[in-house]
């Protein structure tokens, strides 16, 4: 294929991520692939990024995700100084066929002003929709600037100006899901595992309180704001609490963990979090609000984890309920499926992975979108007189 894709990841975390990093892992579980398929990539990233690519371009030495922690007036010129790095490159060059961008608010924005002579675009929604309502509620990228979801449901809520940006969506993917079907059964202990950043809309007090209600292990994993580790919260004291995302853990999640039926372990990655998933009776999604792609399900399937989880958002289009997953939308009802989860088959859970989450997958779905961009590009829409 002779393709040459600009991926702008954006200047917030290297690619791939050192731990969390939900859209960088994306991409370096996407590009691999692309590159087989033929695909030139021209990655926009920070140069601290080690993922092997044709070319790579970047403005700030390493990540600025620390930056965010910082008040607006600080920070509002990180994302439009990585955009106007884009752009010089995209004035710059004429080979560039089309740019596949991941960074939130402004990369649509800017792409969309760059006007016709720009290279088509593909812009991933990876995140609620709610929250820009000015922005995607006016969006107009004419012929060249299309937009792709990570699940249907996603799109679905997305204001009408989105949609009629749409090209469709594309499940997100996990290379663990690569052979799962053919790995050996890992064994099971009894406790639950809940992945993701800990704050209210991931549910981790829901998750909490159940556990000791029906008196089972839980596992918390993942950052609580910028803190990875249980000692990095506590050696940054009273000031921490400035951040929502750390009150919220102090003041609903911590009074429930008590180092032996609940215990947060801070961010965990590699074959630490591979074996602490696998191991675990069920992952536990309690989600307060529309999960728009689900990489930690997808994860979790393939490890050959069943998933229990309300049943929002993106979940109902990755689970089969009662056979790789049990799902309610009756937050009590909870407790009970986490009782009847062991009674699921871990080996249904990789062959669905195998089957539906590869990084192949993934990648194939993703040219044919690019193709979808390339050809409304060069067709204009009629305009009505």
């Amino acid at each position: 294929m002779s393709l040459t894709v600009l991926m702008n990841a954006g200047p917030w975390l290297s690619v791939p991520p050192p731990g969390y990093g939900g859209i960088e892992n994306v991409i370096a579980t996407l590009v691999p692939e692309l590159r087989r398929l033929g695909v030139r990539v021209v990655l926009a990233s920070v140069d601290s990024s080690t993922l092997p690519v044709d070319e790579k371009f970047s403005v700030f030495p390493d990540g600025q995700f620390h930056a965010l922690q910082r008040p607006y007036n600080q920070v509002c010129g990180i994302s439009q100084a990585h955009l106007s790095g884009v752009v010089r490159v995209l004035h710059s060059r004429d080979d560039i066929d089309l740019v596949h961008d991941h960074v939130e608010a402004v990369g649509l924005a800017t792409l969309a002003a760059m006007g016709p002579d720009a290279p088509p675009a593909l812009h991933t929604l990876h995140w609620d929709l709610a929250k820009h309502p000015e922005l995607y509620g006016n969006l107009d990228g004419g012929d060249r600037v299309r937009v792709s979801g990570v699940s249907a449901s996603q799109l679905a809520r997305a204001p009408r100006a989105l949609r009629e940006h749409s090209v469709g969506h594309v499940h997100l993917s996990t290379p663990l899901a690569v052979g799962a079907d053919r790995r050996p059964r890992a064994d099971k202990g009894d406790h639950l595992i809940t992945l993701g950043r800990i704050n209210p809309g991931k549910g981790q007090d829901v998750g909490a309180r159940l556990a000791h209600r029906v008196g089972v292990p839980l596992v918390l994993a993942g950052p609580v704001g910028p803190y990875h580790r249980p000692e990095d919260l506590a050696a940054a004291g009273d000031e921490a609490r400035q951040n929502p995302d750390v009150r919220f853990f102090y003041d609903e999640v911590a009074p429930h963990v008590d180092g032996d039926l609940v215990r947060w372990v801070g961010t965990v990655a590699g074959q630490e979090r591979d074996d602490l998933v696998a191991g675990a009776r069920a992952s536990l999604f309690p989600l307060r609000w529309e999960e728009p792609g689900g990489t930690a399900v997808v994860e979790s399937l393939a490890l050959g984890t069943p998933v229990v989880a309300t049943a929002r958002g993106c979940l109902p289009e990755l689970i089969e309920n009662g056979r790789t997953g049990l799902l309610t939308t009756d937050e009590d009802e909870l407790g009970d499926l986490l009782l009847a989860a062991g009674l699921l088959d871990p080996d249904e859970c990789r062959r669905e992975a195998a089957l539906r989450f590869t990084p192949a997958v993934m990648a194939e779905r993703y040219v044919d979108l690019y193709e979808r961009v390339r050809q409304l590009a060069a067709t204009p829409r009629l305009q009505p007189a």
